[in-house]
């Protein structure tokens, strides 16, 4: 394995929300005790009266927060806010609209997905629609996706996938929370990976180099 000393940088990461700002909660909780090795140049919210918009003030990051309802205009103003900032990665953390990338930037934008992809996944399945159907359907197992963002909602290459079990009596909300666990130490892992210079991106799928 290479020496994550000498190959890891610390990423600069653009984060979009839309809703309370947990995933960002998590970011810097772990940017705080040095378990993700990264820095949050920029955050832009879909929703001016989103909490994690009031989060990311708090935290003293720069906030961009539009309630713009054409989601080709919204993606215009957030990339025209986050680009001068330099991300290294984009990073959408509950973010529902569909994000048209920056020029250049494919293999640079991710998404975390509360399913096993390709399962409960696109476009209307979102946060507790997501673990409704989960529960619907009778599947023994769940989990998260972090992947590549593409045109299509849910479509880009898989990074990395873990599951956790769906037990007999559980709720959506108990899913959830399983899951939201999970995704709260997965993403960090996935930012980390890159870090690390060990992702590759080849024929619409992702190596991970040992």
């Amino acid at each position: 394995m290479k020496d994550a000393q000498v190959t890891r940088k610390k990423l600069k990461v653009a984060v979009l929300l839309s809703g309370t700002g947990r995933t960002l909660d998590n970011f810097h909780s772990e940017i705080g005790a040095s378990r993700l090795h990264a820095e949050i140049v920029a955050v832009a919210s879909s929703s001016s009266r989103a909490k994690g918009v009031e989060k990311a003030k708090q935290y003293g990051y720069p906030v961009f927060a539009s309630d713009e309802k054409n989601q080709r205009e919204l993606s215009r103003q957030i990339n025209e806010f986050i680009l001068p900032r330099h991300p290294d990665v984009i990073v959408l953390a509950g973010f529902l609209k569909l994000f048209f990338m920056p020029e250049g930037f494919e293999g640079q934008v991710l998404n975390i997905h509360p399913a096993l992809i390709p399962s409960f996944c696109g476009k209307g399945f979102y946060g507790m629609k997501v673990h409704r159907a989960v529960v619907d359907s009778g599947v023994k197992v769940t989990g998260c996706t972090v992947h590549f963002v593409s045109p299509i909602y849910d479509e880009g290459p898989i990074f990395l996938q873990e599951c956790v079990p769906v037990r007999a009596g559980d709720t959506p909300e108990d899913v959830a929370a399983r899951v939201f666990e999970l995704e709260c130490r997965l993403y960090p892992k996935a930012l980390n990976l890159l870090a690390d210079g060990r992702v590759k991106l080849s024929d619409n799928k992702v190596w991970i180099e040992e």
